[in-house]
């Protein structure tokens, strides 16, 4: 009996695992898969409260959207993808589909990422990711290191250093997003 061999392409490879561990988070970051679990409850709570947020300071009536867990296609390289917990997106922003349920970088402006176990990942390639995207607005809600970052206004695909917010701080929403806010450290870092 013949048995044939395929060696799987990274995209194909993401798509079994997918498939594989329900209610994980499979990415593309810079042609590395990587696998995240599903949110603690802190970080499920912060992103809920992201929601409410936006939804008061009036994204909606700004022609504006707030998604969780919509991929955004990156331009690194060709199967790169990353999934955001969190971010803000133009009210059109599904005509704008590449494939595999994500979409085109330039109807994002503001990603949030809140640390899990893989929080290398956060701080590291994907600060590069969505800089080289041309994502306006980036904020890590680093737990491991207890502040949230704030990278903005990438030039030539890199962010300038990052605004570091500490507890009993907020976060100001830049003007660029297209809506007036601010985010408290403790709020985010915590949930609640």
């Amino acid at each position: 009996m013949a048995v044939l061999q395929h060696e799987l392409t990274l995209g194909e490879a993401a798509d079994l695992l997918f498939r594989a561990l329900p209610g994980y988070r499979v990415e593309i970051l810079q042609g590395r898969l990587t696998v995240t679990p599903p949110p603690d409850g802190s970080h499920a709570l912060s992103l809920s409260w992201l929601v409410v947020a936006f939804d008061r300071a009036g994204a909606r009536e700004a022609g504006l959207r707030y998604v969780q867990g919509v991929g955004l296609w990156l331009p690194t390289l060709p199967d790169d993808f990353a999934i955001p917990d969190f971010s803000i997106v133009d009210e059109d922003f599904r005509d704008a589909l590449v494939q595999k349920n994500c979409y085109a970088p330039n109807v994002f402006r503001l990603v949030v990422e809140v640390t899990s176990s893989n929080w290398s990942d956060d701080l590291g390639p994907k600060v590069e990711c969505y800089a080289e995207a041309g994502v306006p607005v980036y904020v890590v809600v680093d737990r491991k290191h207890d502040e949230v970052l704030l990278y903005r206004d990438p030039v030539n695909g890199k962010y300038p250093a990052p605004e570091r917010h500490k507890r009993g701080q907020s976060v100001p929403v830049p003007a660029s997003v297209g809506i007036g806010l601010d985010l408290p450290v403790d709020t985010l870092l915590d949930g609640d």
